[in-house]
């Protein structure tokens, strides 16, 4: 049985600009995150498909830009929120 969240909770995450919900692709599990953290999360996934069909397009693994991007913005994660990469990366 799953219960509701807590509203003083609820309202005290969104006191700290994290509104945003993401979920681990394979998990399920999910964190609450800030615009920018989202906008970076989603930019990942984004990148990373592009990434993936150029390489294919190209027929060589890892030759795309692209996965500098994804890169970066990993990296980004794991200095500014180790959690939420925790939750959503790793």
């Amino acid at each position: 049985m799953t219960t509701a969240p807590n509203k003083e909770i609820i309202d005290h995450i969104k006191s700290l600009g994290k509104t945003e919900e993401r979920k681990n692709r394979f998990t399920g599990e999910s964190i609450m995150l800030t615009k920018e953290e989202a906008n970076r999360h989603d930019a990942i996934f984004i990148n990373e498909l592009a990434a993936t069909i150029e390489d294919k397009e190209r027929d060589d693994v890892g030759i795309s830009k692209n996965w500098e991007l994804v890169r970066r913005d990993l990296d980004w994660f794991r200095e500014h929120n180790a959690k939420a990469y925790m939750v959503l990366l790793d």
